[in-house]
């Protein structure tokens, strides 16, 4: 995933931080070298993408964004839930 950083503003930074999330927890989710990405939706001619990656601290998180101007601009984020985690922790096996 090549981006120039996020773009965070007060509606998502909100929403992350209403499902107990740090925005900085979702960026390392999503620079994880190890996360498994896949498309999710389209909404009004916008791409949405799907994450599943893991934080510096071990937690598993499910993340959707879309990329806007080169940067990622995240719509939600949550815990894994314990299927994703086990699919993440297989990975490649």
């Amino acid at each position: 995933m090549e981006t120039e950083g996020f773009d965070w503003d007060e509606a998502n930074r909100g929403h992350v931080q209403a499902n107990g999330l740090d925005p900085a927890e979702v960026e390392q989710a999503l620079l994880d070298p190890a996360r498994i990405g896949a498309s999710a939706y389209n909404v009004a001619g916008e791409q949405r993408w799907a994450a599943l990656g893991s934080t510096e601290a071990g937690r598993v998180l499910f993340v959707v964004f879309s990329t806007r101007g080169g940067r990622s601009r995240v719509v939600t984020a949550r815990d894994a839930t314990a299927t994703e985690k086990r699919r993440y922790r297989k990975r490649g096996k």
